[in-house]
Parts: structure tokens; sequence; C-alpha cells
């Protein structure tokens, strides 16, 4: 009987998912889902990628949070639009929350739509949402032993962010970016990586350069929309 259940949750999901994907499609708007632990920085690289990309690609962002719209606000003082959803204690998104906030945002207006999905590197990754893609981010504060230990995101994800690269350089923690990146390479040979620093802004220029070619590349393709 709860195989049941769980198989009915994720064939709902998965038909939202659907709708949302179609949704992307028809509008060709890129979107990414931002998996990372909690306190990982997600939405101080949404805020500085969208004061980047300002006037080149308009971005929106769909927060997701236990509880309070603490970081809804963040982004919406960029300028950017952004719709909170509170889980009230779920560990990750629903297609089907995702698919109300969609409803919400100027979707013809923007290029590209980021999901900061809640604090969790387990949970997030065994839900589609209709994205695009996935987007890692991972810490030094972290250790470098996330993608040994939790390998999936790091598998599935179209880039990995290393975020706080500055507090490696006054050797606030012991952190082996190299060690990781060979992991992650073992999980995805293609895996694009980049070493930032949201604080700081370091390693910015070639993120946002990713994500402009991502997006152009999106809306020169032809994309099939599933009826």
């Amino acid at each position: 009987m709860k195989v049941k259940v769980g198989r009915k949750i994720l064939d709902a999901n998965e038909m939202y998912a659907e709708k949302n994907s179609n949704i992307f499609a028809k509008n060709k708007i890129l979107c990414l889902n931002m998996i990372s632990s909690p306190g990982s920085g997600k939405t101080t690289i949404l805020t500085r990628t969208i004061e980047e990309l300002k006037g080149e690609v308009k971005i929106g962002v769909i927060e997701g949070d236990i509880a309070t719209e603490l970081d809804a606000r963040r982004i919406r003082r960029t300028g950017a639009p952004a719709v909170q959803i509170n889980t009230e204690g779920a560990c990750h998104l629903s297609a089907a929350q995702v698919n109300e906030a969609v409803r919400k945002m100027p979707v013809k207006k923007l290029d590209l739509i980021f999901i900061e999905n809640v604090g969790n590197l387990i949970c997030p990754t065994a839900f589609e949402l209709g994205e695009t893609g996935k987007i890692g981010v991972l810490s030094v504060a972290e250790g470098d032993d996330k993608p040994a230990k939790y390998p999936a995101i790091f598998a599935m994800a179209k880039a990995v962010l290393i975020n706080k690269i500055d507090l490696l350089k006054i050797k606030a923690v012991d952190f082996d970016v190299e060690k990781v990146k060979r992991s992650i390479r073992r999980l995805n040979k293609r895996m694009a990586i980049f070493e930032v620093s949201a604080k700081t802004g370091e390693g910015f220029s070639n993120w946002s350069k990713w994500l402009v070619e991502q997006s152009r590349q999106l809306k020169d393709r032809s994309v099939k929309i599933i009826i």
C-alpha cells in the first residue's frame, strides 16, 4: 500500500512537471532548479547574478523555503520578480507548487527563471519540476566530501558552483578544490564547474557568460511541446 501511495505522489508530480516544461518551452524560458545545503549562498548568488545580467537577460525567481519571505524580499530589491513558496515543513518543492508560482510570474517578459529550492542536497534532487536543468551549489565551508557523500545532485546537474572561495584566500577553511572537481567529474565528465564568490563577485564573469549562452541556445532551438 505504501508503494502505491508513493507512486501516486510521483505520478501527480510528473504531470505538473510536464505542464511546467510546456510553459517554459512555449515561452522559450531557461529554467534552472538551484539545489544545495542551507547556507551555501544561493540567494546571494542569485542577487549578484541578476545585477550582473541586468539589461542582457530578464530573470525571475521562485523562492522555496519552509517559512518566511526573507529571500523573496531580497530578490525583489534587485527589481526582479519573485514568488515565494513556503512548504511549511516539506524538504523540497513540488511541481504543483512551482506550477502555481509560475502562473503568478510575467513569463512572457522573462528569459530565465531560477527556482531556489529548499536547502537540502537529497530530497529536491529526486523531484522533477519541469526545469531545463539543475544547478548544484557547494560552499567551501561545507567540506570537500559532499560530492562523494551526496552524489545524485552532482551527477545530474548541468553545472556546479563552488561558492565562498574568498574564504580559501584567508585560510578560513580547509577545502581541496581540485579534489572536489575530480569527484564531480567522476560522476559527470561534462560538468561545467564555476569557482565563485557571491560576496566579492570573483568568478561571476564566466558564470554569467555561461547563463547567457544557455539562454541563447534555448531560444535558437526548436522545442517540441508535449500536449
